[in-house]
């Protein structure tokens, strides 16, 4: 299909995006890897398209004391590539890899992600699981949200008009700490029946509901009894709503079993 018309501005500055995002019709095109199909399928229709891609201080990762900052414009690729990413935020090491395939990544960015807020993405999940901080900023202030509050329901964030991500902070990983990420997925590159985010005992499921879906338990035990109670997924065209309730189960043991070895 082809996209609707719209307006397409290319600001120079941070500010001048800010200026362009006064206007309620306007979109933010950070990567576009999954702006652009929604485009051509219709289900976004903006008036303005104002792109971000290539603003200056909005892409880099540094180590900042106890935490690691990514900007809102780093590329998976640069993120799959970042000794800083492995050394101190493992999880999110592992969970890039399962992002579709190399030239979305090369494209794609954590802030684009994060801000469409889909519930089969990876980031959204290890942002819960991990307890980030996202940065927002709109033209004349600047708020922290943590990721847990973030996310409100299918593609809803707690971004208000006007506002854009610029920044995630996620803690860097302490010697204690262990995470893995694991996923389900008919073929590499597809979205996940089911995935999960682990890290100590918190536990995020993707693909499991209209938000990443949090279960806590420092037993497994307590944790399959908070699974049960807490994820009910969609059935979709492969798998019933029990089929994937039984295979976050699956992924449920075999991260623990991962944790506490």
């Amino acid at each position: 299909m082809k996209a609707p018309d719209f307006a397409y501005v290319k600001p120079a500055t941070l500010a001048e995006a800010f200026g362009l995002l006064e206007n309620p019709n306007a979109k933010i095109l950070a990567g576009g890897q999954s702006l652009i199909p929604s485009l051509n399928m219709r289900l976004s229709s903006p008036e303005l398209l104002v792109d971000i891609t290539g603003l200056a201080g909005l892409s880099g990762i540094s180590v900042q004391g106890n935490s690691i900052k990514i900007g809102a414009l780093a590329t998976h690729a640069q993120i799959e590539k970042s000794e800083d990413i492995r050394k101190h935020v493992p999880l999110l090491a592992q969970a890039v890899p399962h992002i579709a395939h190399a030239a979305i990544r090369n494209r794609g960015t954590i802030g684009g992600s994060l801000a469409l807020a889909d519930p089969a993405a990876e980031y959204p999940a290890c942002a819960v699981a991990l307890e980030a901080v996202f940065i927002i900023k709109n033209k004349t202030s600047e708020r922290r949200v943590n990721a847990e509050r973030f996310f409100k329901g299918l593609f809803d964030t707690d971004l208000k008009p006007g506002e854009l991500l610029v920044a995630v902070e996620f803690p860097v990983a302490t010697k204690s700490d262990r995470s893995v990420f694991l996923e389900l997925t008919r073929r590499h590159g597809d979205y996940a029946i089911i995935g999960l985010a682990a890290h100590n005992s918190r536990f995020v499921f993707l693909g499991a509901g209209s938000t990443p879906v949090l279960i806590k338990g420092d037993s497994m035990e307590k944790a399959k009894a908070a699974l049960s109670k807490s994820l009910n997924p969609s059935a979709d065209l492969y798998n019933s709503s029990a089929t994937k309730l039984h295979l976050a189960g699956v992924l449920l043991e075999r991260a623990w079993n991962t944790i506490t070895t």
